[in-house]
């Protein structure tokens, strides 16, 4: 009896754990092509979590935007009093200015703006499960290739709308969210019933007493192994050094043998290791240690952090000597006095060697953590062997997978492409071909940013480090005829008299004179042509000039008038005219 109520002490912390899931499938969209496996994915992972004992599952599919807000108002409700709260969403989702969205089946998106009214915000569902207090996990199979991003009209030249989800970094403990391919990548919709992701998470996720990250692990070697490595599945955010399974493990009678670990604990800490690194934070390594303070890959881990830290000591002075520079170019513009900028100078001239002295610690941790990677490499190649040799021989024997190649390199090159879009370096197709083109966008980005990456070829560290740049880099570039404003490129308007030239610039547009030209004679117009019809004067000739008389005094003959003649005005023309006068 005493036993017995030992073991229910024991056992009754996991066994009363609420589990809590909402799973939600959108397939037949109503403004693009639908999509065939989102709703039978759905279901298939509410019947996995189901079987897995969770108290609570609810399956919706093909909601509208209203709907789907209406549903993670209600899961925000039953995750008031839950341990664990586990969101799952299948169907289309986009990235916009670093931000990730689910689509509704009533969106349109005819604009890049509409997604912050017609669609739902990753932050959303974050906010929804927040109560839960052990973990809270989102698993997202929403990396397809999105057909909205096609057609959408951008409102600002330089908003990135990039291919798949964006990277993210919760900035809540207990938080996992997991990505059906790696941020800036698409996902397989897979040939079958369901897609190859959500096919590996039924098998893997809910397995009694597994942790959820090395759940994920499992998961992710089996969807690289499915897609021939085009597809690689990641987990971003972290936990503490307790293992968190969705499903406990079976309660053992006290006196049964502890079972054989599947794997040895180099295994272990390998997988938990790779993890780590796949989620690549300070918060995901320091676990690891925490975990694992010995050994070969905590030595491996702390590496890393010496490479994460040394490329922040770099952007801290990077941005120092561009703030000290300002400040000695603002002194010396304003003529301030020649103490203030001697000590100006100084600063700058201090604050850049410690820029470069930084650029150089990175260097070389980058250095030494790849070349312990390649011991690492190199190590579990000799294990996997000499574990292949001793299968037959030995049941308890250690098999360690050999590491993955890594993604193919034009994954890379897209997610680096897509990278220079965002913070405006290339203008380009991101195709995954590292042309002349994409190579001259990653100078300019040395350029702005002050860093000094390998322009010849695409790589993770490049990936890494334009990753943590959160706004535009490079210069934004109008047309002609456009000016940048900001964001925009917004149209040139010249006043009234002016025109744009071929400078951009408005030019003020100059008024013709008259130039005056002496005609020669035999060109010269009579003097009838020159006038116009209004101009024109007709003197008309009297029938008789005869009798035009001469002046005041004189008659049409000549003679001098007599006083009668002239009472009676015989000296005008009319009177003579009219014959009454001679």
């Amino acid at each position: 009896m005493v036993a017995a109520a030992a073991s229910l002490l024991v056992c009754g912390p996991a066994l009363a754990e609420k589990r809590v899931a909402l799973v939600l499938g959108n397939s037949a969209y109503q403004n693009v092509a639908p999509l065939a496996n989102p709703v039978n994915d759905s279901a298939r992972i509410a019947a996995t979590l189901k079987e897995a004992g969770f108290d609570v599952v609810d399956s919706r599919r093909d909601l509208s935007a209203i709907d789907t807000r209406r549903a993670l108002r209600d899961f925000a409700d039953r995750s008031r009093d839950a341990d664990i709260a586990v969101v799952y969403y299948a169907g289309h989702g986009i990235e916009v200015d670093g931000g990730n969205y689910l689509i509704p089946v009533d969106a349109k998106l005819e604009r890049d703006t509409d997604v912050y009214d017609e669609a739902l915000s990753l932050d959303r569902i974050l906010v929804a499960m927040e109560p839960a207090k052990k973990l809270r996990l989102v698993i997202l199979d929403a990396c397809r290739d999105n057909p909205f991003s096609r057609t959408m009209k951008r409102t600002v030249a330089s908003r990135a709308i990039g291919q798949g989800l964006a990277k993210v970094e919760p900035t809540s403990p207990n938080v996992l969210i997991a990505y059906s391919a790696k941020a800036g990548s698409t996902a397989a919709d897979g040939d079958g019933k369901n897609s190859p992701f959500t096919a590996a998470l039924s098998q893997h996720l809910t397995k009694p007493g597994l942790d959820v990250r090395r759940a994920f692990g499992f998961v992710r070697d089996e969807v690289l192994k499915t897609t021939g490595n085009k597809q690689e599945p990641f987990v971003y955010g972290s936990l503490g050094g307790d293992d968190v399974p969705l499903v406990p493990a079976p309660a053992r009678p006290a006196a049964a043998a502890p079972a054989t670990p599947a794997f040895s604990a180099q295994a272990e800490a390998r997988r938990d290791y790779e993890l780590a690194l796949q989620i690549g934070n300070k918060s995901a390594l320091n676990a690891f240690l925490a975990q694992y303070p010995d050994g070969f890959y905590a030595s491996l881990a702390k590496l890393q952090l010496d490479k994460i830290a040394a490329e922040e000591t770099r952007v801290v002075a990077t941005e120092k000597a561009r703030l000290a520079e300002q400040e000695r170019a603002r002194l010396a513009s304003e003529g301030a006095k020649k103490g203030q900028q001697a000590k100006a100078d100084a600063e700058a001239k201090a604050a850049e060697q410690a820029r470069i002295a930084a650029e150089k610690a990175k260097l070389l941790a980058q250095e030494q953590a790849a070349a312990a990677e390649q011991k690492r490499l190199a190590a579990e190649k000799v294990a996997a062997d000499k574990a292949a040799t001793d299968k037959a021989a030995s049941d308890k024997a250690v098999t360690v997978a050999a590491l993955d190649a890594g993604p193919p390199q034009a994954d890379v090159t897209k997610s680096v492409q897509t990278e220079l879009r965002r913070v405006g370096c290339l203008t380009g197709s991101t195709d995954g071909n590292w042309n002349a083109a994409s190579q001259r966008s990653l100078t300019q980005f040395n350029r702005y940013a002050g860093t000094r990456l390998d322009t010849k070829l695409a790589s993770t560290d490049a990936l890494d480090t334009i990753k943590l740049k959160s706004a535009r880099v490079c210069p934004l570039v109008c047309e002609h005829g456009y000016e940048a404003n900001g964001e925009r490129c917004t149209k040139i308007t010249c006043a009234a008299g002016s025109f744009l030239n071929d400078d951009n610039e408005c030019e003020k547009r100059r008024e013709k004179k008259p130039v005056a030209r002496r005609d020669r004679p035999e060109t010269r117009p009579a003097p009838e042509a020159t006038q116009g019809p209004r101009a024109r004067v007709v003197i008309r000739t009297p029938r008789a000039t005869t009798g035009v008389p001469n002046g005041p005094g004189v008659s049409a003959q000549g003679r001098p008038l007599t006083g009668q003649e002239r009472a009676v005005g015989c000296h005008s023309y009319g009177a003579i005219m009219s014959g009454v006068c001679p």
